[in-house]
């Protein structure tokens, strides 16, 4: 939060004047304020600071990190090689000789260094051929002995500003940068006020905005930089779980729900047409569901469980429940295809249902976009008369014209997350249902703490019985001719296998040439005496799904497909998974294809397919979190492919991929309502999260309008940093 000075333009700080001020509003910086939290990306540290001989040994030793010296110009020469001149300009100090070498810039440095004058030097040094300490292009600054020694890219810890192309176009390079910063720093921190009640700066140790800003910028110790670092990681992820808190303590206490009780036989009777019992871990999700739909208040839950794990089932119950007490449920999918499948499968379980207990019959509506006219005509007409009881779709089912005045219950696909603002919109018809969010993926905890931190959580994490772990193989593309063998012969004992191959490139035509190159390929050769489907996302969904369902009906041993197979359909004769350049998909979306098969009772097989040299590479594989980022980006494909070996956990796998790729908006933080994230990783900043979590949730606990005195200050800053998350927060 600002005082009115640092609302000031940036063309009025030294050095920067009109024209740069518009190459700075160019990348977002329009005011004082926005220039002092434009924080440096990284700090190298040049704390350390020798003489040339103490450094001459640090380097013969192995050291390769950053030091200063300071030294006095003894010589400048300019060498011409004959093809390219440079510049060596020689220093001495107390403990020898030094040499640093310029292979750019010579005429304006020829002119700057001046026999005599005192330079502080930092960089990596090396040691040259000719056994002189030296630094190649190296920063510095010049001072004399009427100087205070102020070094601002030298002989400290000195910040690294990102090198914005509008900025290097107006000659503003990293020394200006930094020059520019100093001196609004200098100028201007004692205009910031503070965003956190001192309370909360005291219990916790934090260093006030001040102090915070000043040493991101400039540290005074490396201690005081991690200081600085965590309050604003602090801060930014207190003030996203003081928002989810408000959120959930309104919806909670301000919105009436209805209280949605087991009435009739209706569900115990659709629990025997069941041809499985449900897990123990199905039972307490059910229970947890039961006791939400059963308060009065509406429900608000993430439901989570692993590929395969039968959330499905249980969301079904769930509807069941509204329905059983004269209410509409709605199931969201992310795909038509997906919801087309889904209406089919439980069109055919109300079937059965209708068999045993014909005192109640279930009617299953399925509104999509891609429906006929008169299709989608009447299914508009069943939900508006109330003659549906489960309504079937995709997000388009929440767009006008579509009236869901019974709506009881809705259960949501994660990967189109049924976000605040559409709940906000439902609330303004009158509409306050329950609400179910499925989780397709695992997701990891200090993501559902913050992404999802306003919905209660419940987790299925066990997987029916009878069900062997498929076993995962990873095989280099030479071998390509066995695997084919090996999924004829098991073609002839009945087992389906599917081929995946990545999308190419972002294009239509390209992706559908490629699908039909592989087809026509193998339908030619290897698998010329099988039954050979192709599904491509060029499809449309009607045509995706008669493909599916004549796998399903055996009537192709093997399908291949160009992109995700995005349907959750169970065919149990599915159990090979076969995963063409492996290495080009994500870690979750590996799993998730993995999850495909093995559904039946046998044993089934995913075949992950890459280059012979990552397939033959002996790759011990460790725990992420023990690696660097620098170790990530090498051996991302490894770690990517020996994860998926070694674990058939989704958890695990989650959260190894957010270890890989980091959060980005992967899991929907738009449609969440929150801010992004800026200075937290969610990723590695899981105690700052569960402490933040902590620490607002008891705020809002004992003060959920946040109108005592002490929370005052919370209140101005959310109204003023985050006023569109606080409205969603106050209505959702």
């Amino acid at each position: 939060m600002f005082s009115k000075e640092l609302d000031t333009s940036v063309m009025y700080i030294k050095s920067v004047g009109p024209k740069r001020a518009e190459a700075f509003a160019q990348i977002g910086i329009k005011t004082v304020g926005d220039l002092l939290f434009r924080f440096p990306y990284k700090h190298l540290d040049r704390s350390t600071l020798l003489t040339s001989s103490r450094a001459y040994g640090y380097v013969a030793n192995g050291f390769d990190g950053e030091l200063t010296i300071i030294g006095t110009v003894s010589d400048v020469d300019v060498i011409n090689t004959g093809y390219k001149k440079f510049l060596k300009v020689s220093f001495r100090d107390q403990g020898g000789f030094f040499e640093c070498l310029w292979f750019q810039g010579v005429k304006y440095f020829e002119g700057y260094f001046e026999e005599g004058d005192v330079f502080a030097i930092s960089g990596k040094p090396s040691i040259s051929k000719f056994n002189r300490l030296t630094f190649t292009h190296p920063d510095y600054d010049k001072f004399t002995e009427e100087d205070e020694q102020t070094f601002l890219n030298t002989g400290k810890i000195i910040p690294v500003y990102s090198q914005a192309k509008e900025l290097k176009e107006r000659n503003i390079g990293e020394l200006g940068i930094r020059k520019i910063l100093s001196y609004t720093v200098d100028k201007y921190l004692y205009a910031l006020e503070e965003t956190l009640p001192n309370y909360l700066i005291k219990e916790y140790s934090l260093l006030n905005i001040k102090d915070a800003v000043k040493n991101y910028h400039f540290p005074e110790s490396k201690e005081l930089l991690e200081k600085a670092k965590y309050r604003f990681k602090f801060e930014e992820l207190f003030y996203f779980e003081l928002i989810v808190a408000l959120r959930k303590r309104n919806y909670k206490e301000k919105l009436t729900g209805a209280s949605l009780k087991v009435k009739s036989k209706l569900v115990p009777e659709f629990l025997k047409t069941l041809p499985f019992e449900l897990t123990k871990a199905q039972l307490n999700v059910l229970h947890d569901i039961r006791l939400d739909m059963a308060s009065g208040m509406p429900m608000n839950r993430l439901l989570q469980g692993d590929v395969g794990s039968g959330k499905t089932i249980v969301s079904l119950i769930a509807m069941l429940i509204a329905v059983d007490n004269g209410y509409q449920a709605v199931l969201m999918a992310p795909t038509e295809i997906l919801a087309d499948q889904h209406a089919k499968n439980i069109s055919a379980m109300m079937k059965k249902l209708k068999e045993v207990f014909p005192e109640r019959e279930v009617k299953v509506s399925l509104l999509l976009g891609g429906q006929k006219k008169s299709v989608r005509k009447k299914a508009l007409q069943e939900i508006e008369t109330k003659e549906a009881d489960i309504i079937i779709g995709t997000h388009a089912l929440f767009e006008e014209g579509v009236e869901l005045n019974n709506l009881r219950l809705i259960i949501i696909d994660e990967q189109h997350r049924f976000g605040v603002e559409q709940r906000a919109r439902l609330r303004q018809k009158g509409i306050t249902p329950d609400i179910l969010v499925m989780s397709a993926t695992p997701i990891p905890r200090t993501l559902s703490m913050t992404v999802y931190g306003d919905l209660d959580l419940s987790i299925i994490d066990e997987l029916p019985k009878n069900r062997l772990a498929i076993k995962t193989l990873l095989r280099g593309e030479s071998q390509l001719q066995k695997i084919y063998e090996f999924i004829v012969e098991k073609a002839k004992s009945g087992v389906q296998s599917f081929i995946v191959y990545p999308l190419v490139e972002e294009s239509d035509k390209l992706e559908l040439k490629a699908a039909q190159d592989y087809y026509t390929q193998l339908s030619e050769t290897y698998f010329k005496d099988l039954r050979v489907g192709l599904v491509h996302g060029k499809m449309k969904w009607t045509q995706k799904d008669e493909t599916m369902q004549l796998f399903k009906k055996k009537e192709y041993d093997v399908l291949i497909a160009t992109t995700v197979i995005e349907v959750g359909i169970d065919i149990p004769d599915a159990n090979i998974m076969m995963i063409n350049n492996a290495e080009r998909f994500g870690l979750s979306q590996l799993h998730q294809l993995r999850g495909r098969v093995g559904r039946g009772t046998e044993q089934a097989f995913c075949i992950l397919v890459t280059k012979d040299e990552i397939a033959a590479k002996q790759f011990r594989l460790k725990d992420p979190e023990f690696l660097s980022q620098l170790q990530l980006e090498r051996f991302r494909s490894y770690i990517r492919l020996h994860s998926m070996i070694k674990y058939t956990d989704g958890f695990k796998l989650a959260e190894i991929d957010l270890k890989l790729r980091g959060p980005g908006n992967i899991y929907g933080t738009q449609q969440s309502g929150m801010p992004e994230l800026k200075y937290a990783d969610i990723s590695k900043d899981q105690s700052i999260i569960i402490a933040a979590k902590q620490i607002a949730f008891n705020i809002v606990e004992n003060d959920n309008t946040l109108n005592k005195t002490e929370n005052i200050l919370l209140k101005k800053t959310l109204s003023k940093k985050f006023s569109q998350a606080l409205s969603y927060a106050l209505i959702a």
